[in-house]
């Protein structure tokens, strides 16, 4: 699939990892739907793309919202082609802390937003992928996850979080596989510490030290070294059932 030919939706659209996948494909030529709750940031963002970029307001959380946001998107450009899930939080806390012990509904708004909100995106995404016309090799669209290197070296305070995103990579090959039959791949993004918005946020000092983490390059990633890989992943058919780290080879301590 050529990134210019590409229709796109992208949950957490309107900052960070979202807004730099794309950024990348209407550079290209492309046409991008952005999914987010945060209107001002989505309308602003939808302004900075032009012409090929559009915005519906969106609860990844609430399966009504999502199926009519995606409704909506393949209606206005035509179809989807790619669905690329950016819409997450990131939250610490302690399984048990100095307040006591974690509230069920703190870990159930992780999951809910991170793994089910997923979910949501990715069968509403398929649904309207499998209406496409099959291109040469029978492909009809990809589906592009967002997890995190947590699911596989989580740190203290990250037990909700690195069950979310380990959820998300452990359904990545089943989902692969479950899809195949409709021409639809599924791949996996497991991100390091990137420059994002709620990382932008932090201590300059702070951003320097995970940033000298990373063993190379000893810095934070950029979103667009993110948005780069996604555009890997939607015009390399081969790509398909697998997480990709996109990390510097770090590996996260305890704390």
């Amino acid at each position: 699939m050529k990134l210019a030919e590409t229709r796109a939706i992208v949950s957490g659209g309107a900052s960070g990892l979202g807004l730099a996948a794309a950024s990348r494909i209407v550079a290209a030529g492309g046409q991008v739907v952005l999914l987010d709750i945060n209107r001002d940031q989505g309308a602003a963002a939808v302004a900075g793309l032009g012409a090929r970029a559009a915005f519906v307001p969106t609860d990844v959380t609430r399966e009504a919202d999502i199926d009519a946001a995606v409704e909506q998107a393949r209606a206005g450009m035509g179809g989807i082609s790619a669905a690329i899930s950016c819409a997450g939080i990131g939250t610490a806390g302690r399984l048990v802390g100095k307040q006591g012990a974690m509230p069920a509904e703190f870990f159930r708004k992780l999951i809910d937003v991170n793994l089910v909100g997923t979910v949501l995106l990715c069968k509403s995404a398929a649904v309207a992928m499998q209406r496409n016309p099959p291109g040469s090799d029978g492909e009809r669209g990809v589906i592009v996850m967002t997890a995190s290197v947590a699911a596989f070296d989580g740190q203290i305070g990250q037990v909700a979080y690195a069950a979310s995103k380990g959820g998300i990579v452990a359904m990545t090959l089943p989902m692969a596989r479950e899809l195949a039959s409709s021409g639809i791949r599924v791949v996996t993004i497991a991100p390091g510490v990137f420059l994002t918005p709620m990382m932008a946020a932090m201590p300059p000092e702070l951003q320097q030290s995970l940033g000298a983490q990373v063993p190379f390059p000893p810095r934070l990633g950029r979103p667009d070294e993110f948005a780069s890989l996604v555009q890997q992943v939607i015009e390399n058919p081969m790509l398909n059932g697998e997480t990709i780290r996109l990390d510097g080879a770090i590996r996260m301590q305890p704390r």
